[in-house]
């Protein structure tokens, strides 16, 4: 039976083997480094200026994947919404239903929270969570648009932006 618990600081070791696992994934063994993954969960995951949690998926003691998301407000009708920023199975946990486990755990937190929808982006040439995602019975959003501003475009932007002020507080 697979279960689903939100990670702890205790979880840290199985969080840095799973990044790295995603990175290697998405991105190829060469890029993907698990010292480096361990370090980010050690400075980010559980600082109190993250805003994301993670949900895990187990079973028999064996961590199978991981969803990380936020909870947002405001969203339609003065509720929330829950915000799943990834979706990753150990490639041995895929076609198990630990995925799919994952998502119902966050419709549940989503609902326990007043939300009004679960939302989540996937990468438009991955053809097995799309296959996926129909498959649960999620739509495509058609009326939104998804923006990036990153790299150099961001430093500019941040560091350079006319009439740029502090916010102040009184």
């Amino acid at each position: 039976m697979i279960t689903t618990r939100l990670a702890a600081p205790a979880d840290s070791d199985a969080l840095a083997e799973l990044f790295y696992q995603m990175d290697k994934h998405y991105f190829g063994a060469e890029r993907a480094k698990l010292d480096a993954s361990a370090r980010y969960v050690a400075a980010n995951l559980f600082q109190p200026h993250c805003g994301v949690q993670t949900m895990l998926a187990e079973r028999d003691g064996l961590t199978l994947g991981l969803a990380t998301f936020s909870l947002l407000y405001p969203a339609p009708e003065y509720s929330g919404q829950l915000f799943m920023k990834d979706l990753f199975t150990c490639e041995e946990a895929r076609g198990s239903g630990a995925g799919k486990t994952l998502l119902q755990a966050l419709a549940r937190l989503a609902l326990e929270h007043g939300c009004q929808r679960l939302d989540w982006t996937a990468e438009r040439g991955n053809a097995a969570a799309l296959a996926f995602y129909r498959h649960i019975g999620a739509s495509v959003v058609e009326d939104k648009v998804y923006y990036r501003i990153s790299g150099a475009a961001l430093t500019a932007f941040a560091r350079n932006h006319p009439g740029q002020q502090q916010a102040t507080h009184s």
